[in-house]
Parts: C-alpha cells; sequence; structure tokens
C-alpha cells in the first residue's frame, strides 16, 4: 500500500504540537502552543471544538473522565474539558518567568511526564515527573528546549531531548516506581541536519521523531539504527502520534510561526495537521495520568 497524507485541518495553527489519540472515544486532541487552543476532533463525524487557555500551551495527556493534563506555561494543569476549568497539579515554586513547560507524555504507568524550556532557549528548563498522588520528581535539568519525551512498549525505555543538542536519549525506567537513569545516547541527530522535536513509539518499540529542521520524519529502532526516513506533508513538522481506529494512521502536528522567531514555515499548509496512512505499522494505545482523588502538597525530589 503506498503511503498517503491528507490534510485534516481547515485551519492552520501557529504551534501546532502534542497530538493525542483517544482510543476509547476515537477522538484526536492536539494544541496550538501560541493561540492558547486545545483543540479536539471526531474524524469520523467531522466534530471541532476547542478550549482557550490562560496562557501558552506546550503538551497534554489523556486522564479519566471529561479532562485532559495540560502543561501550560507556569506548570502542569487538570483542564474539565465540561467547564474550561484548569487546576495547578503543579508549579514551581518560586515561579520562573524565563522559562516555560513544553512537550509532555503520559508513562505506562499514568504518571505525566514533562518538560520545562528557556523561552529564549537558555539552559533553564527541568524533565518533571507527577504522579497520580501529585508527588513531584525531577530527572533533569539545564535544558534550553525540551522535546521527545516517549516510552518503549514495555514502559521500561524513555526517550527525552534537548532538542538544541541534536541528541535523543535513553533513560531506564522504572515504571512501579518512576524512577529514570540516563543510559546515554540514543540517536545523535545531527547527522540528519536536524534537532529532534516531538516522537512516539510504535507497536514494534520503534522511536518515530519529527525532524523540525528539514521537514522530514524518522524512524529508529531500539537500538538507534536508522530503520525508515520520510519526507513530512510541510516543512516543519513538530510532533506526531499513532491513532485511528486501527492506531496505523499517523497524525502529524506543523508550525506556521512559533512566535520566537526561530521557526517560521514557506509551505501553503504550514501550521496544519495532516494524516499519513499506509505506513504498515501500528501505534500503542495512549496511557492515561491517574489523577489523584484529592489535592496534596508535595515537594520535588530530585531522582
Amino acid at each position: 500500500m503506498p503511503i498517503e497524507m491528507h490534510r485534516v485541518s481547515r485551519i492552520a495553527d501557529m504551534l501546532g504540537e502534542s497530538p493525542v489519540w483517544d482510543g476509547e472515544r476515537r477522538l484526536l486532541y492536539w494544541v496550538d502552543g501560541v493561540a492558547r487552543r486545545v483543540h479536539r476532533l471526531d474524524p469520523a463525524t467531522g466534530l471541532r471544538q476547542e478550549w482557550r487557555m490562560p496562557s501558552m500551551v506546550g503538551s497534554i495527556g489523556l486522564t479519566d473522565g471529561d479532562a485532559l493534563v495540560v502543561a501550560l506555561a507556569d506548570g502542569i494543569y487538570d483542564l474539565d474539558l465540561a467547564t474550561g476549568v484548569t487546576r495547578p497539579l503543579f508549579r514551581p515554586d518560586p515561579p520562573d518567568p524565563r522559562v516555560r513547560f513544553n512537550d509532555g507524555k503520559v508513562d505506562r504507568a499514568g504518571r505525566f511526564l514533562c518538560g520545562s524550556m528557556g523561552i529564549h532557549a537558555d539552559p533553564l528548563g527541568a524533565l518533571y515527573q507527577v504522579g497520580a498522588d501529585e508527588r513531584v520528581r525531577r530527572f533533569a535539568s539545564g535544558i534550553r528546549i525540551s522535546n521527545a519525551i516517549c516510552f518503549s512498549p514495555d514502559g521500561g525505555t524513555m526517550y527525552f531531548a534537548d532538542s538544541l543538542d541534536r541528541a535523543l536519549r535513553r533513560y531506564g525506567y522504572d515504571a512501579e516506581a518512576g524512577i529514570a537513569q540516563e543510559q546515554g545516547l540514543l540517536v545523535d541527530t545531527s547527522a540528519f541536519g536536524s534537532g529532534p522535536d516531538g516522537a512516539t513509539v510504535d507497536a514494534d518499540g520503534c522511536v518515530w521523531v519529527a525532524l523540525v529542521q528539514v521537514g522530514k520524519i524518522a524512524r529508529f529502532t531500539p537500538h538507534g539504527v536508522l530503520d525508515r526516513m520520510i519526507d513530512a506533508p510541510v516543512d516543519i513538522p513538530s510532533s506526531i502520534a499513532f491513532g485511528g481506529p486501527e492506531l496505523s494512521t499517523l497524525y502529524v502536528t506543523s508550525i506556521k510561526d512559533s512566535g520566537s522567531g526561530r521557526a517560521v514555515s514557506r509551505h501553503p499548509d504550514g501550521g496544519c495537521l495532516f494524516a499519513i496512512e499506509g505506513l504498515g505499522v501500528q501505534g500503542l494505545p495512549e496511557p492515561r495520568f491517574r489523577r489523584a482523588a484529592a489535592p496534596t502538597r508535595q515537594a520535588v525530589a530530585s531522582s
């Protein structure tokens, strides 16, 4: 079957990011970070909805009920989709106006991991984990632009990147205890002319990465070997996720204008959401963040 690409969204996002497929409801979510919007699409009916956020939004994750976990500029929040109300789960104290939260993903055990970044790409970001009891761990610091968070099928390996390092790193991840330990480099993406942006893992355990600076999407084996390279539908692909009834559609978000001057598309469809069919692989069901029964206050622990 040949690869087919088609545009899903009618209106371009400024900074499309964080596609997430809800397999139970068969709904697709994604965000426009600059426009401060969370989008939802029912591909079967074409019904679209959106929620305006109080600040720039970096990423989202599924959770129970009609809700999402959302990374806003200053922290991690619970978003009630019925009311549009956000409740803070974690905000660094004291807040740093030079930093905002960016890429995030739910691990296989139901914790939300999210990296922050320097607004001007200064090394001020960190990688955080928020658990069901709202306990927070910090795994890394000195990050300029956090991206590419994703997990192996068994949850025992985490992938993460500082995009400006052009290095996709591998971490041993204890899903039961929620502890991560860096194991070294998986891929030096400078060989492909780009830093890594959003990433996802397929059912075979291979890592798909948006190569944002060269308009490509790459598939790497768990050993870091390039398995496939395809052209993205537009010049600045930002993030990717498998979805659809068979988890065989690769959804791709893209950038029209990131607002920082670092990424401005020259493609007429820059910023639009796309679907790629015919790749011959399947993704994995997206885990759900396990929310606490009642809010707790926990200190940040380093790991």
